[in-house]
């Protein structure tokens, strides 16, 4: 990209996460750095993970 927005691909993007157009417009940066950032390295959870998970909230 040579600094210009991809507006479609940025909307496309919104719509797949559930975010209407209005929504997305008043969006900062920040807040779509943070919705769409965290996605993308996020990976499956561990045992251990769910362990923890397990303790903190047991099912009653």
């Amino acid at each position: 990209m040579t600094g210009r927005a991809d507006w479609g691909g940025l909307l496309r993007t919104a719509l797949v996460l559930g975010i209407g157009p209005e929504a997305f417009w008043r969006l900062s940066v920040r807040e779509w750095r943070l919705l769409t950032e965290g996605h993308a390295g996020a990976g499956p959870m561990g045992r251990s993970d769910l362990e923890r998970m397990m303790e903190a909230w047991p099912d009653e």
